[in-house]
């Protein structure tokens, strides 16, 4: 994906009180894409939201809802997410049998498909989906908690799962740990669209475009030195 490092602040770590005005305001601090990271308490040891509340905010913002699906089984509401609003639809390559019928479900609904791997899942799980996918999403620490400190063999993976990816136009996405110093560490591997959640909701919204500035720039500048 040519351009600027794409930024998709996670909602998670924001205030889930005003969610709404959180949506709008790192809407206007310059979010490229807003991630929502939808938890099960099943796949993973947390519960966050479902399709209602994605539904709810949706016309807080038209930039692209990318759905993180952390859930198992993930297929049964492949439907509701994409009638809820979610642009982009990413589910878990450990989450069922039969990635690839999800990935043609995904599809089928009109939506962008992504597949995430966790840490300790190898790049060649995915291998033979790649012609399905939009996305690959790189998890860099183990899902289910914002506020991990970044798992740093990732890097690795990043850069594996980019010569893996080859000339398909597919982005890779890394999720968990990214701040402005773990940034230019995963776009230098290959990275494309970068999530952060605690590093952006920090301060009062006034202060989010300067989180997230800090974090592109440092992401930018790998770029600059790579070319």
């Amino acid at each position: 994906m040519p351009g600027k490092t794409l930024i998709s602040p996670s909602i998670l770590s924001s205030d889930f009180s005003k969610l709404g005005d959180e949506v709008e305001a790192i809407d206007r601090a310059g979010a490229d894409w807003i991630h929502l990271d939808v938890m099960d308490g099943h796949f993973v040891p947390n519960i966050t939201f479902g399709p209602q509340i994605i539904k709810a905010i949706r016309p807080r913002s038209k930039k692209r809802f990318d759905c993180h699906l952390m859930i198992a089984p993930a297929d049964p509401y492949l439907a509701a997410f994409a009638e809820a609003g979610a642009d982009l639809i990413t589910v878990h390559a450990e989450a069922g049998p039969h990635l690839d019928r999800s990935l043609q479900t995904i599809r089928n609904l009109g939506k962008k498909a992504g597949v995430a791997i966790n840490p300790a899942t190898p790049e060649i799980a995915i291998e033979h989906v790649l012609d399905r996918l939009d996305l690959v999403l790189v998890m860099t620490v183990n899902p289910g908690f914002g506020g991990q400190a970044f798992i740093p063999a990732t890097v690795e993976k990043v850069r594996r799962v980019k010569a893996m990816i080859g000339g398909r136009k597919i982005a890779i996405e890394v999720d968990g740990g990214i701040t402005r110093e773990t940034a230019p560490l995963v776009v230098a591997a290959g990275a494309d669209v970068l999530v952060a959640g605690s590093a952006v909701f920090t301060g009062d919204a006034g202060a989010y475009a300067r989180n997230i500035g800090a974090i592109r720039t440092a992401a930018d500048a790998a770029v600059g030195r790579m070319a």
